[in-house]
């Protein structure tokens, strides 16, 4: 078997996706980051090559751990997260006008015209409304994230909730349970409330036509989908791979490019043992923080300098 590998590494997941020579999805995970990038790609290509032992005959990658999933691994093509969304809805539904993101985060608004992306905005400051948010206030309600996400559909009534910051959201949410509201009215109280924030944030000056697409990890939860179409009086469509859609872009991606030969660095990466590090750099006033992997006491991959004068030094040091 060969195909193609895709990887999506994000603050809080981590995504990787085989897709075969036609475009379809193979093999894929998803799992938590937890702080440990580095240990978490090397335990899903182990899981990836004892299950298919493919032939890798292109890797693209994406999301905010993009260089050092390049490094790693060998990468043929990097893109940002709003490339690798869009080429992967578009592959997903062809007439696609809208893509609403949200991951772990952050989130991302993409405006598509014609399979084009003409416009899009980003939130990668506020954590409200994101998934790492949503999970924290079920854990605080003693409940599973996805017990969390289907009490907002039995609401009767759902009740205001100031979503426009997690501090006052939770506070808020906090004094609505002194008060005496039933937990499901808080509940899709605060979903309405994130759906608020994400389109007073992202969406000011943007027209969100249909096809409207949700994907990203939140996109799991039935809650702020409800609220999207409640607000927005528009169907939100929910791709059967919602949560892999950036690691099937940056995988569509490498398939697109076709390279004659990979720089896939091969299967052994999982089981070196790797660790990261990083130095300021004196050399000019820039001051550059540089990132180092090292692979025992061996110096493999450095990035993170304006000059190249350290990752330079990587061409001979994979030599």
């Amino acid at each position: 078997m060969h195909g193609y590998l895709g990887i999506d590494v994000g603050s809080v997941t981590t995504k990787l996706v085989l897709l075969s020579e036609e475009g379809e999805l193979l093999w894929g995970t998803y799992r938590k980051t937890l702080g440990q990038p580095i240990r978490v790609l090397q335990a899903a290509l182990a899981k990836l090559h004892k299950e298919l032992s493919p032939s890798i005959h292109g890797v693209g990658v994406t999301g905010s751990g993009r260089g050092l999933a390049a490094h790693l691994i060998g990468a043929d093509i990097v893109k940002n997260e709003i490339t690798a969304h869009a080429i992967s809805a578009i592959k997903h539904h062809y007439n696609v006008q809208t893509i609403i993101e949200i991951g772990g985060q952050d989130s991302k608004l993409i405006i598509i015209r014609d399979n084009v992306v003409v416009d899009f905005s980003m939130n990668t400051v506020c954590a409200a409304g994101t998934g790492s948010f949503l999970e924290h206030q079920a854990s605080r309600l003693g409940m599973g994230i996805d017990e969390f996400g289907k009490s907002a559909l039995h609401a009767t009534a759902p009740v205001r909730i100031a979503g426009r910051c997690t501090v006052f959201a939770e506070s808020d949410m906090i004094h609505k349970q002194q008060m005496g509201h039933n937990l499901e009215d808080i509940i899709a109280g605060l979903c309405d409330a994130l759906v608020r924030n994400y389109l007073n944030n992202l969406a000011r000056g943007k027209e969100m036509r249909e096809p409207i697409l949700f994907q990203g990890g939140v996109a799991a939860n039935p809650g702020i989908k409800v609220a999207f179409e409640r607000e927005l009086k528009k169907e939100i469509i929910i791709p059967r791979h919602f949560s892999l859609m950036g690691a099937i872009g940056a995988s569509l991606l490498a398939l697109e490019m076709k390279p004659r030969k990979t720089k896939f660095k091969g299967f052994k990466v999982f089981s070196h043992h790797l660790t990261s590090s990083s130095f300021y750099c004196d050399g000019c006033p820039n001051n550059c923080g540089v990132i180092e992997i090292k692979d025992g006491e061996e110096v493999i991959a450095r990035w993170g300098d304006n000059c190249g004068k350290w990752s330079s030094l990587e061409e001979t040091i994979l030599k």
